[in-house]
């Protein structure tokens, strides 16, 4: 017997959809959030540029407490556009505002990106040519044969990027260049290098021009990162090569499906933090118009309370607008087919209605339970912009977290800060004092640089930020950055200072690849990209930011030597446990860790300055099918050579140089003596092998 079709629902079934545009058989049907609207129009345009709708429709109004207003509209077609107006009591709606959909799946500013020819500043948020609209776009799509690589935590090595800026330097040499597809002719140098996975510097629709509205001090800068999203499920038009209603879904999936060829995963760097909006006296464009209480936090008074520095918080533990952020996330995953999420500020999100922080917030338990998302990569930015950091306890247990204290105390040891020792064997060992109380190394993110400050090569070359061109007085940007210049503020000629700089930048990369836990990698560190001092380039749509390929030639023997560490990684599983170390010898086998001083006794934690991490290969200590090598990981942090004496290996056996950042050549150790003199500051890394005859009494 045939089975029925199930009714559709109606709107005021609390069954419904969420809201966005979903097609039906005759149409499409839309749905948009507001508790306090009395009336919400729908408002059809033919065109991109149409300074009046084609055709209006009310939405159906929502149960008594209900806030899913919809419509069934017959007739629409893929490549037309859309906007809402919202009724309500004064003074938060404004009929005569036309209202961006914060789910409409693309959106259309009729402009290429940065121009702001015969554009005035208010244009963007007044009915007319320029005001934004969302574009309806059908799913068409061909994935062929794709298949996302579903690279295990442990396994990743993350790569952080924007879409624009790693190809629109004329350098770059791509035939798309600041766009998806230009992207997409970079991926072979990716595939190269070594990583797992790219993860996007936010791609949700943003308008760039949005100081251009502010008509300031920074009127002639552009949003380059944008972090102030104002369409959430919406890829942003302007990084797409081609022009028309739908190319950048389109182009945003052919990105997706080329990284998943290479092997590479594609995650995203989500905002559900805040939005464009602003704060209170900031433009409206969407959710502020649709019902501000609902999408925004505010104190009693009724102003918008702040936990973003961006002037406004989302409400996001609201029933609704979590909905919103779930269905919102489930769309990237199903339709657009990416393998996970890096959150913005996160924190923010673990607040409730009146800014407090909840011990269980219900949006973050929703995403990690639901059945796509938690089989995703789920990121956390562990923090706010109040200070409040939940290093190491956010709610979602299972999360990984940027791990700011890593990221501290290996620049602070690399520069020569005394007392670190410990620290950074704790670092080096997955951070067991943030993660090891029911966690598991693969939640500390590892990062030593990232695009909020400065890149590798600023870092051994600027003592202070130098954020003069932000237009904001050099006040922006974090002033402790834990950066030293080597005795120059900034490019020099001087040899000696240049190679201290080039070994500096081995040792934090070398630190990196051979921790425990996931390394990342900031774009273009692989070839000492610069941005010239500048740690904040949020508004630098300039060569500060684009990434420079010709440093690819020039610094060949960095990028060489960083192909070489996460070549080293991937092929020793002992550097990517599942579980932290104990340090005991267990059912018969070697311990799993020993820290090793110079002369092979225990090492100075409180004076000393060089360690060696004797990690055992054997299967029962990595939780991997087989044995692999012993690894020996020499750091001297110490300004003058360190003689190692080498831990005995068994009859036949052999330690092995498999790379040094203080580019000495690799070989097998002399032996006898059981030593090796490693060079000052440096780190060395050796395993163990066959011993070739010819070597033996060498």
């Amino acid at each position: 017997m045939k089975k029925r079709a199930a009714p559709a629902p109606r709107a005021d079934d609390e069954t419904a959809p969420g809201p966005g545009v979903r097609w039906t058989p005759d149409g499409a049907e839309f749905a948009v959030l507001s508790r306090r609207a009395t009336r919400i129009r729908l408002l059809l345009f033919d065109r991109a540029d149409a300074a009046e709708p084609s055709a209006e429709h009310d939405l159906l109004p929502p149960p008594p407490g209900g806030a899913r207003w919809s419509r069934r509209v017959p007739g629409v077609r893929p490549g037309s556009y859309y906007l809402y107006r919202a009724e309500g009591p004064a003074p938060h709606f404004d009929p005569s505002r036309w209202l961006l959909d914060p789910c409409a799946a693309e959106v259309e500013f009729h402009r290429r990106w940065g121009d702001t020819r015969g554009i005035a500043p208010a244009d963007w948020t007044r009915p007319g040519p320029f005001f934004p609209k969302g574009v309806l776009v059908r799913d068409d799509f061909d994935w062929g044969d794709d298949r996302p690589p579903r690279t295990p935590m442990e396994d990743s090595v993350l790569y952080e990027l924007h879409v624009r800026g790693y190809t629109a330097s004329p350098s770059s040499g791509v035939y798309h260049p600041g766009t998806y597809r230009g992207l997409v002719e970079k991926l072979p140098h990716l595939r190269a290098l070594g990583v797992t996975a790219i993860e996007l510097l936010p791609v949700a629709e943003f308008n760039e021009l949005e100081f251009y509205i502010e008509d300031g001090l920074r009127r002639d800068r552009l949003n380059f990162w944008g972090y102030n999203p104002l369409a959430f499920r919406a890829p942003n038009a302007r990084y797409a090569a081609a022009p028309g209603p739908g190319a950048a879904v389109r182009e945003f999936k052919e990105l997706v499906r080329a990284g998943h060829r290479a092997g590479l995963e594609v995650l995203l760097d989500v905002v559900f933090n805040h939005t464009g909006e602003g704060g209170d006296r900031g433009p409206v464009y969407s959710m502020k118009g649709l019902d501000r209480t609902l999408y925004y936090l505010h104190d009693p008074a009724g102003g918008m309370l702040d936990f973003t520095g961006c002037g406004n918080t989302v409400n996001a533990n609201d029933p609704a607008v979590a909905d919103l952020i779930v269905e919102t996330l489930r769309h990237w995953a199903i339709e657009m087919r990416v393998d996970g999420f890096r959150f913005d500020l996160a924190s923010a999100l673990a607040r409730g209605p009146d800014g407090r922080l909840l011990e269980h917030p219900e949006l973050i338990a929703r995403i990690t339970r639901d059945p796509v998302l938690g089989a995703l990569k789920l990121i956390a930015e562990p923090w706010d912009a109040t200070g409040y950091r939940h290093v190491g306890h956010f709610p979602g247990r299972s999360w990984g977290e940027w791990n700011d204290l890593y990221r501290d105390d290996v620049r602070r040891f690399w520069n020569g800060e005394p007392g670190l020792l410990g620290r950074l064997a704790t670092r080096l060992a997955g951070s067991s004092d943030v993660y090891g109380d029911g966690g598991r190394p693969t939640r500390s993110i590892n990062l030593v640089t990232c695009h909020d400050g400065f890149t590798l090569a600023d870092l051994v070359a600027y003592s202070r930020r130098h954020n003069e061109a932000n237009g904001e007085e050099n006040r922006d940007g974090h002033p402790l950055n834990h950066s030293v210049n080597h005795g120059a503020e900034g490019p020099t000629d001087d040899p000696a200072i240049r190679a201290l700089r080039r070994r500096h930048q081995r040792n934090l990369l070398a630190t990196l690849l051979v921790s425990q836990g996931v390394p990342m990698l900031l774009g273009g560190d692989e070839f000492s990209r610069t941005q010239r001092g500048n740690n904040n380039a949020y508004a630098q749509d300039s060569d500060v930011s684009w990434v420079d390929w010709s440093l690819a030639r020039t610094e060949a023997d960095l990028l060489a030597f960083v192909r070489r560490l996460v070549a080293f990684r991937r092929a020793h599983a002992s550097l990517r446990r599942r579980a932290f170390f104990t340090g005991r010898a267990e059912a018969g086998a070697p311990p799993d860790i020993r820290w090793l001083g110079p002369d092979g006794a225990d090492p100075d934690w409180h004076g000393g300055r060089a360690v060696a991490a004797h990690i055992g290969g054997d299967r029962r200590c990595t939780g991997r099918d087989a044995d692999e090598p012993d690894l020996l990981l020499i750091v001297n942090g110490a300004d003058e050579r360190a003689r190692f004496v080498l831990p005995p290996l068994p009859t036949g056996l052999a330690w092995r140089v498999e790379w040094t950042s203080a580019d000495a050549e690799p070989g097998f150790c002399p032996d006898p003596p059981p030593a090796i003199l490693v060079r000052e500051q440096s780190v060395t890394a050796l395993s163990s092998g066959d011993a070739p005859p010819a070597i033996r009494g060498r």
